[in-house]
């Protein structure tokens, strides 16, 4: 998932965690960066470890705000370089042949 996290009450993790509960009940397996714990704070450190992550999955589902955000923006940018689908997590839920 990509979203904002930077300048957010407890780093925007109850937003990441209701989204990844939601994907996982439509069926999804998911890389919430919320679930990391709040341990590093470091920009730099977080965004490669959200790189090297992104290259394991075969989409992105993309948090309310992600466009103001560097890192989800950043995110975006090498999936879709990568031909990866990115959607909101909404448009993910509600794809054919999910429940």
């Amino acid at each position: 998932m990509a979203g904002p996290m930077t300048g957010y009450p407890n780093w925007n993790h109850p937003a990441f965690h209701v989204a990844a509960f939601r994907l996982r009940a439509a069926g999804f397996t998911v890389a919430n960066p919320a679930d990391h714990g709040p341990g590093e704070t470091d920009w730099f450190v977080c965004v490669r470890r959200g790189l090297r992550e992104l290259l394991d999955v075969e989409g992105v589902a993309t948090l309310p705000g992600w466009e103001q955000s560097r890192g989800a923006a950043l995110e975006v940018h090498v999936a879709c370089a990568l031909n990866m689908p990115v959607r909101n997590v909404e448009e993910w839920i509600v794809l054919p042949g999910r429940s």
